[in-house]
């Protein structure tokens, strides 16, 4: 046996140290992989494609599939961002961990299952629960409040007081306004009183007869007058010297009597047509001439036997005069519609009597109609040669309502009619001047509108001329 030298010796003795070191640290390794915690971490591979498994990963993800004994320990709410865990610190089952190697540090961040459902309207919900400290002191008063009704109510009370004047302060403005609620009755007798009074002025009498005009439109106003006495005053006011207190009583008489039967008759019985006869025949304002017209045409309208009286008291000849003598033409348009109307009626109600079903009150307006001998009168006054005239008018309305008065009166004048020779040739040129407005119309869309249908009453009346 050889023995070792001291070289040799140190040597072995360096290389059975390495060996016992080895052992114990395969020995070591070998008991911590065969021991398991209860909170044992499982590697698991990530088969979903979800982030653990991205490039921006830095470790392997693991899965707790466990829940450790809480105990003491801190347990961590996880997000959709990974994490770091520290040490003694726990995760809710279903969260990822992971082992990140460039730190060493445990991350943890939601499970899948859990991302599923933290959708960005989830995260608004969570994060508009949060409250601040002023909210929730905020919060804390109106829950003292609403514990305490008594408080609430006062300062109820107190805002509506704030809002709204004392009782007591309005009932002294009220007292010393010393306001009155008259009805339409109390106003209309107030009225005619100032109205009646030996004190009043020319200015206060038409401001009387204005509102009077206002009120007299509704029908129960307008016989509530009458009953009054209040027809005598504006009668008065028609035969006054002052044109104005003239016209404004002619506006409000003729208001009255629009679509008002009971004031018609009442009218006729109080002399109302003679005195607006004479003012016509004897006024010289325009004005007032104009608005006694419309207080003619009120009555007259539907009233037979207004208009008998109005034959029988010259007022075709009245009519005439004033026709005549009208250079404006505003007041001959106003004439020939009133004729106009006075003959569509009878004529209408001609035609209604030869229906054998009418009742006895329909022929008594038959009856009342067969009195008015219109177009005797329309004939003898010379109409027939009047109402062509305003044919000459440049006013498309005159025209028009020149028109339609001829052709009412055509089975009275159409004799005279065919005897003027320059008529035909106004009608023609008339109707050529119409056409080019009717292309227009229809350009526009309008196949039958206003100039068509002035060309119709041209085309009616040259029919009846040339037959």
């Amino acid at each position: 046996m050889r023995l070792l030298s001291s070289s040799e010796r140190g040597a072995s003795c360096s290389c059975l140290t390495l060996a016992f070191l080895m052992l114990l640290l395969c020995c070591h390794i070998t008991s911590t992989l065969s021991q398991k915690s209860e909170s044992a971490l499982t590697v698991v591979e990530n088969t979903e494609g979800g982030e653990g498994a991205g490039s921006d990963d830095d470790g392997d993800e693991v899965t707790v599939d466990e829940d450790e004994e809480e105990g003491d320990l801190e347990v961590v709410q996880p997000t959709e961002e990974w994490q770091t865990l520290k040490p003694g610190q726990a995760v809710p089952a279903g969260s990822h961990v992971r082992l990140n190697l460039q730190t060493g540090q445990r991350e943890v961040r939601l499970g899948e299952e859990q991302l599923k459902y933290w959708t960005q309207e989830h995260r608004e919900e969570k994060e508009s629960t949060s409250f601040t400290p002023d909210e929730l002191k905020k919060a804390m008063k109106k829950i003292k409040e609403d514990l305490n009704p008594a408080s609430r109510d006062t300062e109820q009370q107190d805002s509506v007081s704030s809002q709204f004047r004392p009782l007591e302060e309005l009932k002294r403005d009220m007292a010393k306004l010393d306001l009155l609620v008259e009805t339409d009755v109390q106003i209309m007798r107030r009225l005619l009183d100032q109205f009646n009074s030996s004190n009043s002025t020319v200015q206060q009498r038409l401001s009387i007869l204005l509102e009077l005009e206002y009120l007299v439109h509704q029908v129960d106003n307008a016989q509530t007058l009458c009953s009054m006495g209040g027809l005598k005053l504006i009668l008065e006011g028609l035969n006054s010297t002052d044109f104005r207190l003239q016209e404004s009583s002619a506006l409000v008489l003729g208001s009255a009597l629009s679509s008002n039967p009971v004031v018609q008759v009442k009218a006729v019985e109080s002399g109302a047509l003679q005195t607006l006869l004479t003012v016509l025949a004897t006024s010289q304002a325009h004005s007032v001439k104009k608005k006694v017209l419309f207080a003619v045409a009120s009555l007259l309208r539907h009233f037979p036997f207004a208009q008998h009286h109005f034959l029988s008291h010259g007022g075709l000849q009245v009519l005439s005069e004033l026709f005549r003598a009208d250079g404006r033409g505003a007041l001959r348009t106003r004439i020939v519609t009133m004729l106009y109307d006075m003959i569509s009626e009878k004529e209408l109600i001609s035609q209604a009597g030869l229906d054998p079903a009418l009742d006895a009150s329909h022929e008594e307006r038959v009856h009342q109609y067969s009195k008015v001998s219109l177009q005797g009168e329309l004939l003898e006054e010379g109409w027939c040669s009047l109402v062509p005239q305003l044919l000459e008018s440049s006013d498309h309305d005159c025209r028009e309502k020149a028109l339609r008065a001829m052709l009412a009166m055509a089975p009275v004048c159409l004799e005279q009619y065919r005897s003027d020779r320059s008529l035909l040739g106004s009608l023609v040129s008339m109707r050529d001047q119409y056409q080019g407005m009717v292309q227009s119309e229809m350009i526009l869309g309008e196949e039958n509108g206003y100039f068509a249908e002035i060309v119709d009453l041209i085309d009616a009346l040259k029919v009846k001329m040339t037959v």
